[in-house]
């Protein structure tokens, strides 16, 4: 009578052992994407042209990929400068209101602005830049505070001066040509306390890399550090500082000019994808 049961019972606790071993490994923390955008087209659920004047650049930004600032096409973003080849009006404007000098050069920069942010976690885009290292170039991959009181303006609480609490900024990819070609800078700004008032230098570091190759740059929160990844690989590491930043953070693609040396080819930032994760 109890020879049936025998052989039964190992039947019994086999699928009990797998399904204890698989609830182990959903368990386990892990990244998982809550936003992903592979330019299969331009989404505005994901993304806006942002159109301000800063860092006294020379180009001037234009919405709607006019002179092909912002094309996406063949599955990647392309960012430009273009010289349009006379000087024509500008409506951006500085944090002041000042408007910006009529000029021949335009550029794209879009923003996930009150579209997609998030508050910690992991960024990565992968790009490369054409022909980098010629003066005046000034691509970049960077996060901003939500609360930004920079234009766009469209929420009330954008009313945080940059790089306050609110409106911090981490640089994970910024190619200043200053030095050549070659190499690209992961910052944060530190704050210092007042608007205005951010630190560029202390907290960076330049890094070699071929730009003109596809990378994939990240940063991301680990307990209380900022981690920056070259290609998954730990090229920058600041301790200490990860909880400076609390706020939710929105992402910016751009590519500037920012000297007025005329310019020479195509300069053009393409961009593969874009993701953000989270750690659970």
């Amino acid at each position: 009578m109890f020879k049936p049961l025998i052989f039964a019972t190992p039947m019994l606790f086999l699928p009990l052992a797998y399904a204890g071993e698989n609830d182990t490994a959903e368990a386990t923390p892990r990244w998982h994407v809550d936003f992903y955008d592979d330019f299969e087209s331009f989404n505005p659920d994901h993304w806006q042209d942002q159109i301000l004047w800063v860092n006294d650049e020379d180009q001037c930004y234009v919405r709607d990929n006019q002179f092909n600032t912002r094309e996406v096409s063949a599955g990647t973003l392309k960012l430009r400068v273009v010289n349009i080849g006379e000087d024509r009006p500008c409506d951006n404007l500085d944090k002041s209101g000042e408007k910006h000098h009529d000029t021949r050069y335009v550029a794209g920069r879009i923003a996930s602005k009150n579209r997609k942010e998030f508050v910690k976690g992991k960024w990565t885009a992968r790009l490369r830049t054409w022909g980098n290292g010629q003066t005046g170039m000034f691509p970049a991959w960077w996060l901003l505070g939500a609360r930004n009181n920079e234009p766009p303006v469209q929420e009330p609480d954008e009313n945080v001066c940059w790089p306050m609490t609110g409106s911090g900024e981490i640089d994970i990819f910024e190619h200043h040509s200053d030095g050549g070609a070659g190499h690209y800078a992961a910052r944060m700004i530190k704050s210092l306390g007042n608007c205005d008032g951010g630190d560029w230098q202390s907290l960076m570091k330049v890094i070699d890399a071929d730009l003109d190759e596809f990378h994939e740059y990240s940063v991301e929160w680990r307990d209380k550090d900022l981690v920056f990844r070259l290609d998954g690989t730990e090229v920058y590491r600041i301790s200490g500082h990860g909880d400076d930043f609390p706020e939710p953070l929105f992402a910016i693609l751009n590519y500037a000019k920012i000297k007025p040396d005329p310019m020479q080819g195509e300069w053009v930032m393409e961009v593969d994808w874009v993701k953000h994760e989270y750690w659970e």
